[in-house]
């Protein structure tokens, strides 16, 4: 089963409140071509592509989520992703394509976060940390997570192991990337940056997250250079939808932007980096999520 996060239900909620955010739109820049197929994402084949930082995120209950490694044993995600009383494990992809699985060892959710919420309700930060077995070796290439700022208009890429559309489940599990822009923030429950197809403006669908995005990275850069500007939280589907088939996916991207939380996320990963390696504990115990630092 794949995380509930991406709901079709906050499709009308968002339209709602997008007013600024639109009028915002309305001024950015269209790309000349089409977005490449996350939702309408380009699988990536790279080996020295995003295969090497972006990793997938699954639980003994059947979810699956994405993450971005930040050091060589730790990975930045969603706190939705890891609220619930279950195993962790995190695949990543090596040279040659080959899946290695990790099991996790601790998990830290931001302290204003409200487990039990939906995302979009969520009052507080959705971004949490995850403590691997044993660290990852150099075919793999952490992230820095201090970007800077989302401002409106800038150009980004959304990187997941997501479906490709709500009704096939069976393409989750392969790494995708597309391009999007920025179009301002939204204040829901709290405050998100949304991210858009860069040519469509959420209009009509496109390019962005779908289920099994969540927790997945939001980039600044390139080959080489990638950084991390946000953390995928929820999305909405598109203004213009056929009624019968209504998606919460490939219109609006709601993203938590790293640069708001940096010493939040340094200070948790260096307790993190402290804790010492060593075998998963058991998928039935309750007490898994790390203690210092939360509140």
């Amino acid at each position: 089963m794949l995380p509930t996060a991406l709901r079709t239900h906050a499709q009308p909620r968002l339209i709602r409140r997008t007013g600024a955010a639109l009028a915002l739109a309305a001024s950015c820049a269209l790309a000349p071509a089409p977005a490449s197929a996350v939702i309408n994402g380009e699988v990536s084949r790279d080996p020295d592509g995003l295969r090497a930082s972006v990793v997938r995120i699954e639980s003994t209950q059947g979810e699956i989520c994405s993450g971005t490694l930040i050091a060589r044993d730790i990975v930045l995600t969603a706190a939705h992703c890891v609220m619930h009383q279950a195993g962790y494990s995190v695949v990543a992809v090596d040279r040659a394509f080959r899946q290695r699985r990790i099991n996790a060892i601790a998990a830290s959710m931001h302290p204003d976060f409200v487990p039990g919420t939906t995302p979009e309700d969520q009052p507080g930060i959705d971004l949490a940390l995850i403590k691997l077995a044993e660290p990852l070796g150099g075919d793999f290439q952490p992230l820095d997570p201090r970007g800077g700022a989302i401002n409106t208009g800038d150009a980004v890429d959304i990187a997941g192991f997501g479906v490709v559309a709500e009704n096939r489940r069976n393409t989750a599990r392969t790494l995708r990337q597309a391009h999007l822009v920025s179009i301002g923030s939204l204040q829901v429950a709290n405050r998100v940056t949304v991210v858009t197809d860069r040519r469509r403006l959420a209009e009509t669908a496109g390019a962005g997250a779908c289920l099994g995005d969540s927790g997945g990275p939001i980039l600044r850069g390139g080959r080489g250079g990638y950084q991390v500007v946000g953390v995928v939280s929820w999305s909405s589907g598109a203004m213009r939808q056929d009624k019968k088939a209504r998606t919460a996916c490939g219109g609006f991207t709601a993203v938590t932007p790293t640069s708001e939380h940096t010493g939040w996320i340094n200070q948790r990963a260096a307790e993190l980096a402290r804790m010492p390696s060593g075998a998963s504990i058991g998928a039935t115990r309750s007490d898994w999520m790390a203690k210092p630092g939360r509140r």
